[in-house]
């Protein structure tokens, strides 16, 4: 295998259309505030003992950053904690996190502010997507910024499954093309392919549990002068202590961070050819057929990958999805 390092809410809109490229800051130890709360299910990495002490992912994430020198740890378990004044000693935010977190509407706005002014970056970890604010409106907003919305996880701790890497930025360099894997993992709603650049998918066709849609693994998005990062990974403990997701975690801080190009521009036709290759792989047909249809017109493939993943709104009744999906199948198979 070749591995490619070898080789919104309070964010205006003059934020949202900054560059794609902005100066790096300065490599030092970033100052890293990991929030693991939990108002909802409890992952096993983020459990703490009953005796006292910090939870497994705690610890790891401690030791990660004085290992490679990367970051400093804060952990903290209360996100009430997070305030402007807090902020002004962070400069990544890493969330393992679930349920409806008890961060005021003033605190958040600050939140959003220190992100898209570039002092902060953020990096979410698997439960980060299933994860809102204790206020009206606190679950879109949460989602508005993470990039999607947790809907079921078809893909249990233990199930084998297989994923490919797309391209070379920094924050998937440690993985090869196309490795097999086992991790729970989840399917999104409100997932917008016009909001983030997806690195990692799951690949249907290697995939025993198949589901007619792409399902991202990692993406990053711009958010004004702010860098996010999002990885469905992390819900296995055995993960924690695989040498590639902790290095992931050590170059997610500093890309977060500020460190290199952003390199965060959306791709959503090469997302919706993922969409394609997915369909043909549940229907039973070969998904290299997807690779034919590069000549295209990208409002067909845009439109296409839009409407497969609008899917999932069918999950549950396998009736109604068989339905669904059939005028799409045929679509497709049309136009190769």
């Amino acid at each position: 295998m070749i591995h490619r390092r070898q080789a919104l809410l309070g964010v205006g809109a003059a934020a949202l259309a900054a560059p794609s490229i902005v100066q790096a800051r300065p490599r030092r130890a970033q100052r890293v505030l990991y929030l693991s709360q939990s108002v909802g299910w409890l992952h096993d990495p983020v459990a703490r003992p009953d005796d006292g002490g910090l939870a497994m992912s705690e610890l790891a994430m401690t030791e990660i950053g004085r290992a490679s020198g990367a970051f400093t740890t804060r952990a903290t378990q209360d996100a009430s904690q997070i305030t402007p004044a807090l902020l002004a000693d962070v400069d990544v935010l890493v969330a393992y996190t679930t349920g409806a977190l008890p961060i005021s509407q003033q605190s958040w706005q600050a939140v959003q502010a220190w992100l898209a002014s570039g002092r902060g970056g953020f990096v979410g970890l698997h439960s980060a997507a299933d994860t809102g604010l204790d206020f009206p409106g606190g679950r879109e907003a949460w989602v508005g910024m993470v990039g999607g919305d947790f809907a079921g996880h078809p893909w249990n701790q233990g199930d084998p499954i297989r994923v490919r890497t797309h391209g070379d930025h920094p924050t998937v360099g440690m993985w090869p093309d196309a490795f097999d894997y086992r991790e729970e993992i989840y399917q999104f709603q409100e997932f917008d392919p016009t909001w983030v650049r997806v690195l990692q998918s799951l690949d249907m066709a290697r995939t025993p549990t198949k589901r007619p849609w792409a399902v991202p693994v990692t993406w990053v998005r711009q958010i004004g002068h702010g860098r996010l990062f999002y990885t469905n990974l992390g819900h296995t403990p055995s993960t924690w202590s695989d040498p590639r997701f902790r290095d992931q975690i050590v170059q997610a801080v500093q890309w977060a961070g500020g460190a290199g190009r952003i390199d965060a521009d959306p791709n959503p036709l090469d997302q919706a050819r993922e969409s394609i290759r997915a369909l043909l792989a549940w229907s039973g047909d070969d998904p290299a057929v997807a690779d034919g249809l590069t000549n295209q017109r990208p409002a067909w493939l845009l439109d296409m990958g839009r409407r497969i993943t609008s899917l999932i709104e069918h999950e549950g009744d396998e009736d109604a999805l068989a339905a669904a999906v059939s005028p799409l199948r045929r679509e497709v198979l049309e136009r190769t």
